[in-house]
């Protein structure tokens, strides 16, 4: 669930703003509070848990920042998706990691995930494109309430999980759902879950 505190500031202000919690995102100027419920908590947490034994299982130099911001160039928004993993030998390259815990660069981001509790329209809409001007490669919306558009995962609804992947700088979209093993991932090849377990944060 979010809320939008209406005043127009710039994305330094937001930072110089921005309480401990980091429980808001900056979109084109307007503050948005995040309000996240219960489950979407759960599933976050679960997959935060799984795909840290992965990544730690094919050591690969990745972390999960739960308070880190994405900012894109030139417009004065920044996101802080549910799960962001950091590719930490990038870091080098971000000029505002050290003092501001942000991210602008898609290198620095090989994997993105928003999980869709209330407003589907920004994850399905904005983020998308943005993520893929930025070139991240690669952005999975866990859609675990069957809520998004027709358009995005079809008729009749259901909860579907959505792996976008940069193609030719475009996301190309595969999709899963019930009992069917999420597999193709470019950042992880080998993970063992299905769609319903990451629906149900049950292992």
């Amino acid at each position: 669930m979010i809320q939008s505190l209406e005043k127009s500031i710039t994305f330094d202000e937001f930072i110089d703003w921005l309480p401990e919690s980091r429980r808001y995102e900056l979109h084109k100027g307007t503050i948005i509070e995040m309000q996240p419920t219960g489950k979407h908590e759960d599933l976050t947490g679960f997959l935060t848990q799984e795909l840290t034994l992965e990544y730690t299982r094919m050591n690969l130099p990745y972390r999960i920042s739960p308070k880190a911001l994405v900012k894109l160039k030139d417009k004065e928004t920044g996101y802080n998706p549910d799960i962001l993993i950091i590719e930490r030998q990038n870091l080098i390259n971000e000029p505002l990691w050290d003092k501001k815990s942000t991210l602008i660069h898609g290198k620095s981001i090989p994997l993105v995930i928003e999980v869709v509790s209330t407003n589907w329209r920004d994850d399905y809409g904005y983020k998308l494109m943005d993520y893929e001007a930025m070139g991240i490669r690669e952005y999975w919306i866990v859609d675990y309430l069957g809520i998004g558009g027709v358009r995005f995962i079809g008729q009749p609804k259901q909860p579907t999980l959505s792996i976008y992947q940069l193609v030719d700088g475009e996301y190309q979209v595969q999709q899963f759902r019930g009992n069917e093993k999420i597999e193709r991932s470019f950042i992880f090849p080998e993970l063992n879950l299905t769609a319903e377990q990451v629906f149900q944060a049950n292992c």
